[in-house]
């Protein structure tokens, strides 16, 4: 477990598995070009153009373009990073939306592909200016590595959310006590770093929890509610936290209990996050003790959505789950 949940790994490692694909819209539109000349947009230059309320989504468009332009170019990788000097995994992290692309390169890049196309080219490059911006996290410096830049400017870019997990309540539901208990398990966290981390997860709570939040769907196992993380007063609260939240429409909480046995994926937590616009791919977030692992291949994210589904059908509902976690209250 890392930083969504409260644990932090030194080493980072981050795998993301990409299926490219190019969108193609039904409509096309009208904009206003230099000099107050109202033009049509193509289809291309209309997907392209279309904006999300963060970068990392920007970046995972910019980054699906460029790659189809290198293949339809017939330009290699290694060509592509001797052009920009750089190693041929940056180039493929560029194309994952994993990283931002100067604006320099991007022009480089169009050149070495032979982009022509006006269009094209004006969409590609206003992609680039936006994905160099710095996100709202930056201020946390180095508590905020790069893997999980990528997982937080998802998070608030989705229109869903599904989580499973089995060991902790999920960041997004801790309360700031609960989550220093558990941030306070990495023993190598000094006190700056463990109040930088608390205020990062409040603030995340914030801008994913407040307007226009997402659709969040959580299923814990049993043994979420029945771990003591930090003392019996912590342990309360945040239960009664989780009742709280769980009343909220754009909210649900369904507990596993242990009754029902083993069931899929006993032990390996998930994060799915869904979202609606069919340019960006939907995501499932792995965390992994070197780091994170994101999975978008379409037949493997839908298989984790048919897992999730499962989960949900054999978790007690939402109003009998309220009853457990109100029972596990009165025990302690």
């Amino acid at each position: 477990m890392m930083e969504p949940d409260g644990f932090r790994c030194k080493c980072i490692c981050t795998v993301v598995v990409v299926v490219w694909s190019y969108p193609t819209l039904e409509d096309e539109g009208w904009e206003t070009r230099p000099g107050g000349r109202p033009v049509r947009r193509s289809r291309q230059e209309e997907a392209l153009a279309r904006q999300a309320s963060g970068t990392t989504v920007r970046s995972r468009r910019l980054g699906r373009e460029l790659r189809r332009l290198r293949e339809a170019a017939n330009v290699s990788v290694e060509r592509a990073s001797e052009v920009l000097r750089c190693s041929v995994q940056t180039i493929y992290r560029q194309e994952n939306g994993a990283v931002s692309v100067r604006l320099k390169d991007a022009n480089d890049l169009l050149a070495l592909y032979r982009v022509t196309d006006d269009a094209t080219r004006e969409a590609v490059l206003e992609l680039a200016k936006t994905t160099t911006q710095q996100g709202w996290w930056r201020p946390y410096g180095d508590v905020v590595p790069r893997w999980l830049q990528v997982y937080i400017g998802l998070e608030g870019d989705t229109t869903e959310i599904k989580d499973y997990h089995s060991a902790v309540v999920p960041g997004l539901l801790q309360t700031r006590d609960y989550a220093s208990a558990v941030i306070r398990t990495d023993w190598l966290a000094g006190e700056e770093e463990v109040a930088k981390r608390l205020d990062l997860r409040a603030d995340r709570q914030a801008r994913v929890l407040g307007t226009n939040p997402p659709k969040v769907d959580v299923v814990l196992d049993e043994a979420v509610l029945r771990r003591p993380v930090g003392g019996r007063n912590v342990h309360r609260a945040q239960l009664d936290h989780l009742l709280e939240v769980g009343s909220r429409d754009d909210v649900t909480i369904q507990i596993t209990p242990y009754s029902i046995g083993a069931h899929p994926p006993l032990g390996t937590p998930f994060t799915y996050l869904g979202f609606t616009d069919e340019d960006d791919p939907d995501v499932v977030y792995i965390e992994i003790p070197t780091g994170s692992l994101y999975i978008e291949k379409p037949h493997e994210v839908r298989h984790y959505r048919e897992i999730f589904d499962r989960l949900q059908a054999k978790a007690l509902s939402a109003e009998a789950s309220a009853d457990k976690i109100a029972s596990v209250m009165k025990e302690l």
